[in-house]
């Protein structure tokens, strides 16, 4: 079975997508529309922008988005059996799947951007990558700090990144580095993604999922909130609420895929990011990109 997975926030590079807008009508129409729907030129600030210009909020997430979505459907070999996401990227894999369609997905999507930005705004805090220890003993020292800090993203065995106030970032990160952790590093981010701060926004996008028309998908969506592979709509559109404040739960979305059938993982998206990740989750499964 095959399973197609797509890129979370942090993919993002110089000149993506101008490949695909030249090679492909089909591409050129998608990011056309997208245009048009966000109502400015996005896919300028794809083609021709500098690195900072793609950082900006408004821009990362529909950029990441637009690439992924469009890689899927204008290949011929976009079969999937089951498909997920890595935070941002499930939405690009419900729209892939059917269960979105693109312009519900990527307005979702540039909502989703905004709240996060102003629920970022309304305190300071970020995130830190915590390499070489067990998620217990992470979860148990982050659970022991008088601070909002909590564990975000479950990217690989050995590989945790953190999420919470400043404060509590930096004394967990003094604590994990005490505990033998080979690198607890504070990252370059906007604010706690994936983290209890995240509430302002959770509100705020809960209300656009809700007055947005979902599909039925052609496969299931392993969500990241529980690592399991969903069809129904009210669960898929619930756990895509409490994806903000509920960590990726990336590494057990993987082994469920394969424990259900999946033999190989194809990323749909800029970079390979995820294909590396999942090698590192079980080195027996094939990896690939289109």
């Amino acid at each position: 079975m095959k399973s197609f997975v797509f890129p979370g926030q942090g993919a993002q590079f110089p000149g993506m997508g101008k490949d695909l807008y030249d090679s492909s009508p089909k591409a050129k129409q998608l990011f056309d529309q997208a245009d048009d729907v966000l109502g400015f030129k996005l896919s300028t600030i794809m083609f021709e922008g500098t690195a900072d210009e793609l950082k900006q909020t408004k821009v990362t997430q529909p950029a990441i988005f637009l690439h992924s979505v469009v890689t899927a459907l204008i290949s011929d070999a976009f079969e999937p059996d089951m498909v997920a996401g890595h935070s941002l990227g499930e939405f690009s894999a419900l729209v892939a799947n059917g269960a979105l369609s693109f312009e519900d997905g990527l307005t979702l999507v540039s909502k989703r951007a905004m709240a996060m930005q102003k629920a970022c705004e309304l305190q300071e805090s970020t995130m830190a990558a915590v390499l070489g220890l067990a998620d217990e003993v992470v979860e148990e020292i982050c659970a022991g700090i008088d601070e909002v800090v909590v564990a975000a993203n479950y990217n690989c065995p050995g590989q945790l990144v953190i999420s919470g106030s400043i404060k509590g970032v930096e004394i967990a990160c003094e604590q994990l580095k005490a505990a033998g952790a080979k690198r607890a590093l504070i990252l370059p981010v906007g604010g706690a993604f994936h983290s209890p701060l995240m509430e302002p926004a959770r509100e705020e996008l809960a209300a656009a999922i809700e007055a947005t028309t979902f599909g039925a998908p052609k496969c299931p969506v392993y969500q990241n909130v529980d690592a399991k592979g969903h069809i129904d709509i009210m669960e898929i559109k619930s756990n895509l609420v409490s994806q903000l404040t509920a960590p990726v739960r990336w590494t057990q979305s993987v082994n469920a895929m394969i424990a259900d059938g999946a033999t190989s993982f194809v990323e749909c998206g800029p970079g390979k990011v995820l294909q590396g990740l999942i090698r590192k989750i079980d080195s027996g499964v094939e990896t690939a990109s289109i």
